[in-house]
């Protein structure tokens, strides 16, 4: 499999609207992009789960053309709530985490460099 879906939610106002975090691996020069109207702390996570994935003892894919999708693509994302998503998007994308158990759950959560999550802000909205 090179594509992973993960849910997870955006923090928009006092609601905090569903978001797919879409995850595809390819062939070609290597890279790591993220889409889906991502603020520039989002855009850090690319660093961040980077470094936690390969502190974690995971293979980071860093021969591969990594493109991560935020959707909706018309719904601000901020902070760094994503980069748990995107983790395990990355691991489920490269067959090291079963997508099946990513299914019926929504992640959220920062990464440190370390690997270790931290908290995020609006975390009490959700159930």
């Amino acid at each position: 499999m090179s594509l992973a879906v993960v849910r997870s939610r955006a923090l928009d106002g006092l609601s905090a609207p569903e978001v797919q975090v879409e995850v595809h691996l390819a062939n070609g020069l290597p890279s790591f992009t993220l889409v889906g109207l991502a603020d520039t702390e989002v855009k850090e996570a690319r660093e961040r789960v980077r470094a936690a994935l390969s502190e974690s003892g995971f293979a980071f894919p860093h021969n591969r053309r990594i493109t991560v999708n935020l959707a909706p693509a018309d719904l601000p994302k901020e902070s760094g709530r994503f980069d748990l998503p995107i983790a395990l998007g990355i691991l489920a994308a490269q067959e090291l985490l079963d997508s099946t158990l990513l299914a019926h759950c929504e992640f959220a959560g920062e990464l440190s460099l370390a690997g270790e999550l931290r908290p995020i802000r609006g975390r009490s909205l959700w159930h």
